[in-house]
């Protein structure tokens, strides 16, 4: 793979581990259980990310977690766009 979409999947793999370092070190909320960054998929101009998360845990760890990404995604974004320049 060359070009664009070499550089699209080594953004997209460089994004999954700074958030992965973020969820086991950085995020302090306890809303957030064990949570694994499986995927992230990103647009082809670069500009948006899906950052797809496994839960460990029934229904409702799940809906605590997302809620507690939730509220960290403001501190997640600027600290991805600091990371990555």
């Amino acid at each position: 793979m060359t070009g664009p979409g070499r550089r699209q999947a080594r953004l997209a793999d460089q994004i999954r581990i700074e958030v992965a370092e973020m969820l086991a070190g950085e995020l302090s909320d306890p809303r957030i259980g064990f949570a694994t960054i499986t995927r992230v998929d990103l647009t082809a101009d670069l500009h948006h990310a899906r950052i797809l998360v496994s839960v460990m845990g029934g229904e409702e760890d799940g809906a605590r977690t997302l809620e507690g990404l939730s509220s960290a995604s403001g501190y997640i974004r600027r600290e991805l766009a600091r990371r990555l320049g």
